[in-house]
């Protein structure tokens, strides 16, 4: 059976369009150069980290410090000295949490990913944490850091001024005002999201069906 001529000059057609190059691999080598160099400006931000990683070293030696004052005149201290003193250790302890975090999520989603899923001692939060969650973390943990400076405020207040008091205080309300606006604007952010459908984006696209290029 001999086939139609239009069938025949179709194939020829869908043939053609199917054999063509895709734009990506008609690209310049040049662009692709600056696209290789513009990927790899991320690991510019190592260095970041690892002064934050010196940052933390620093906060374990005043740890220290806090903690031997503290045992060797804990015996003779009153309630709210001793109070206060606990209260300066967590105040260290959470710094070091907020550290660690921006470290690990940090580095994790603008340099590289770690290679650590076999790694007993992996927390669990590593590899989910993103950089709207870590806004929030972050927020989270400097709203506590205030409350506590607040409340070692208020457990030294005959040393300090009204002032001083109403400007701690307008200044831990500031940063909860702040955490309640960001968690606001990161769950409309997501529902805006989650009502639109997931549309793909251009390379994607072409290299699904490269014709939709020259549609």
């Amino acid at each position: 059976m001999i086939p139609n001529r239009s069938d025949t000059s179709s194939m020829h057609s869908e043939t053609h369009l199917d054999t063509r190059p895709s734009v990506v691999a008609r690209r310049p080598i040049a662009e692709r150069l600056l696209e290789q160099a513009l990927f790899s400006s991320r690991w510019l931000m190592a260095p970041f980290y690892v002064g934050l990683v010196a940052g933390l070293l620093l906060l374990l030696v005043e740890f220290v410090h806090r903690t031997i004052n503290l045992f060797s005149h804990g015996f003779a201290a009153r309630g709210e000295e001793l109070t206060v003193a606990v209260l300066s250790l967590i105040d260290l302890s959470l710094m070091g949490n907020l550290l660690l975090m921006v470290i690990f999520a940090g580095y994790e989603n603008f340099i590289s990913r770690l290679d650590l899923e076999r790694h007993d001692d992996r927390p669990q939060w590593m590899g989910h944490v993103g950089f709207g969650d870590l806004k929030l973390k972050l927020m989270t943990s400097i709203v506590a850091i205030s409350a506590i400076q607040v409340l070692e405020g208020f457990m030294h207040i005959a040393r300090l001024s009204d002032r001083e008091l109403a400007w701690s205080v307008g200044l831990h309300l500031a940063f909860i005002l702040s955490a309640v606006l960001l968690a606001l604007m990161d769950r409309l952010s997501g529902q805006a999201k989650s009502g639109q459908p997931a549309t793909p984006s251009a390379p994607q696209a072409l290299r699904s069906d490269p014709r939709s290029f020259y549609k």
